[in-house]
């Protein structure tokens, strides 16, 4: 008599067991990035993993969290017209800067990001600096979940106080006292325009006497706003 042939039973065990241990996981991730989010809709992040880095790296950390209530109405104008233009009208993706900055870089000019002021939230408060798909995926999810449970101003106060403004300085009231010797509520139109000139490459500009690109970014960013402001374009503040 033949003997049966093995059971594959074995081998549809050692399956389950994975595709159980990977939807736990899953399960997990979700509730944790949830209940991590709604956390920081009511409560300012205590640290993120950018300053670890630059505490690692010795530079310390420099912060010093101001209420957008507080800030000087016109540093998150100038953020939104340096950032971000379509701030107040889009749901977390601006599909028609992130295909400009596609073509911007194709053609070999200048490199520019897409990224929305939500995503660069996303990247800042809850993950890490960097690129890669897998990191870039965490920050779709992260953004797709703020815009879906803070409101705009929430979403721009965090911005504002957890940004770069300077080598180990975080957020424009540090910024404002390291460059201007005074606190975020007494900006004037061209200083938040030098710190919002600042924020792409904060440890490489200084808003201190700036020159070169940054010094006519900076004032274009303040002829920006009131066009800007006649348009409608902040009307989520």
């Amino acid at each position: 008599m033949s003997s049966a042939p093995p059971s594959p039973a074995p081998t549809r065990s050692v399956f389950a067991r994975i595709m159980r241990f990977v939807l736990r996981a899953a399960v997990i991730f979700v509730v944790v990035s949830v209940l991590w989010v709604l956390a920081y809709r009511f409560v300012p992040p205590p640290v993120t993993a950018t300053m670890l880095g630059d505490a690692f790296a010795g530079r310390g950390i420099d912060k010093d969290w101001m209420s957008i209530d507080r800030i000087d109405p016109d540093m998150p104008r100038t953020a939104i017209a340096a950032e971000d233009g379509n701030f107040c009208r889009h749901h977390g993706f601006d599909v028609t800067a992130i295909g400009r900055a596609i073509r911007n870089n194709a053609t070999g000019h200048r490199l520019r990001g897409g990224s929305t002021i939500s995503q660069q939230v996303a990247k800042n408060a809850f993950l890490w600096q960097g690129g890669g798909f897998f990191r870039k995926g965490l920050e779709a999810w992260f953004t797709v979940l703020i815009e879906a449970t803070w409101p705009k101003r929430r979403i721009m106060e965090l911005y504002l106080n957890i940004a770069e403004t300077g080598i180990g300085t975080y957020g424009v009231n540090a910024g404002s006292q390291r460059y201007f010797h005074h606190d975020a509520s007494k900006l004037s139109m061209a200083e938040a325009s030098r710190i919002a000139a600042v924020l792409p490459l904060p440890k490489k500009r200084g808003a201190i006497s700036p020159t070169g690109f940054t010094r006519r970014y900076g004032n274009n960013i303040a002829k920006r706003v009131p066009k800007m402001q006649r348009a409608g374009y902040y009307s989520c503040l």
